[in-house]
């Protein structure tokens, strides 16, 4: 089993910025794939970002340019740095990790994107 907790959400003004992270425990693997997702009120959950363990980056169109994921895996974190952001980034932001077939959520922590 994984254990996901996430930290750094909170309200922000549109065009402001917010670090997420996310710490790992339990059974940890170099090899995992790492990822955000969001979900917004009435929306189905989406992938925000995700990276390999190789390092390779991938986005959502919608956040290319303005959010960033990167992994520590000596420290087993996964941090998701989102600049000028918007409205309709509001959302619960879940950190995520696929092995093989398993995967593993973090409870979620809410973003708030307004003036």
């Amino acid at each position: 089993q994984v254990q996901l907790v996430e930290s750094g959400g909170g309200w922000v003004q549109p065009g402001g910025s917010l670090r997420l992270s996310c710490a790992r425990s339990g059974s940890v693997w170099p090899y995992d794939v790492l990822g955000w997702y969001r979900q917004a009120p009435g929306k189905q959950r989406e992938p925000v970002a995700t990276m390999s363990s190789g390092g390779v980056p991938d986005y959502v169109d919608s956040v290319k340019g303005r959010f960033t994921i990167s992994r520590d895996n000596a420290k087993n974190t996964v941090t998701l740095q989102m600049n000028n952001l918007k409205p309709e980034d509001t959302a619960v932001y879940f950190c995520h990790v696929l092995r093989f077939d398993n995967q593993w959520w973090g409870q979620g922590t809410q973003v708030t994107v307004s003036s």
